[in-house]
């Protein structure tokens, strides 16, 4: 790709999101760090961006945009028994002293209750999460940094040198906008971006989600349902299902639970 050409996608990503680093200009274009680094200062000199240490940003911010989906506010008063089931079900796979991850979401956040008898190291990006085990119980808690998104109650980082690439989890836990043949779902970029580094620094990935989701679908497919270890949910699911999960050879826990609501973007 010749320079010209890739000042107008350097631009381009700038004016879209804002922010971007390094290491996403090289995907965009192809270019060594070396080349877009040069780039980066070269626009910089010409006023068309501003540098910043690990990437470039736009000179003018556009008004702050949330994440697509549902407030958590409203999430966590849906399927409410199925979730503290489901999230029961999860903090007995644990075992003291675990490193896990916890990634935000209103299923997940019920695991904080049987967590109170804990003693576990929890890295998560949920503010509720963090706040509810320190001032609660005995587990470790490391919070990850970056952007603090208000609705969804969470931080997410557009940097890949974050404190992220620093904890290992024996597990992961997450819930899920949908799930379906293609894998797990969710509805926004910023979100995937985030949970993929998370999903790299966990040997297990479970997922906690009632049986609703199973109906919902979305654009986006973070993850293939192979790299699914285990799936916890209620006994709202059906046998076509659970024959799909079988199939991909993910490990199926089902807790009793009445019929899932419908959710279009709960986690």
């Amino acid at each position: 790709m010749h320079e010209k050409d890739r000042h107008r996608v350097i631009l381009s990503a700038v004016q879209d999101r804002s922010l971007v680093t390094v290491t996403d200009l090289c995907a965009l274009t192809g270019a060594s760090e070396a080349t877009i680094r040069r780039d980066i200062n070269t626009m910089d000199e010409q006023k068309q961006l501003r540098r910043v240490r690990g990437g470039a940003e736009a000179l003018t911010t556009k008004p702050f945009v949330g994440l697509a989906g549902r407030p958590f506010s409203v999430n966590e008063t849906l399927n409410i028994a199925e979730k503290q089931a489901i999230a029961a079900a999860a903090v007995e796979m644990c075992d003291d002293g675990e490193p896990i991850i916890i990634n935000g979401g209103t299923t997940t956040f019920q695991m904080v209750h049987p967590l109170a008898s804990r003693r576990m190291q929890v890295f998560t990006n949920s503010f509720p999460i963090a706040e509810h085990l320190l001032k609660n119980t005995q587990n470790t808690v490391m919070l990850s940094g970056g952007i603090i998104y208000r609705e969804q109650n969470i931080v997410l980082s557009p940097f890949e040198n974050d404190v992220t690439r620093n904890f290992y989890a024996k597990r992961m836990f997450m819930g899920a906008q949908g799930i379906g043949p293609l894998g797990l779902m969710e509805q926004d970029p910023l979100l995937i971006q985030a949970e993929h580094k998370l999903i790299g620094q966990a040997e297990e990935l479970i997922v906690l989600v009632d049986s609703s989701k199973f109906e919902n679908r979305s654009s986006l497919v973070l993850c293939p349902l192979e790299r699914i270890d285990t799936i916890i949910t209620d006994d709202g699911v059906d046998d076509r299902t659970a024959a799909m999960l079988e199939a991909a050879d993910v490990s199926l826990i089902v807790v009793p639970g009445g019929p899932a609501q419908k959710e279009g973007v709960a986690s």
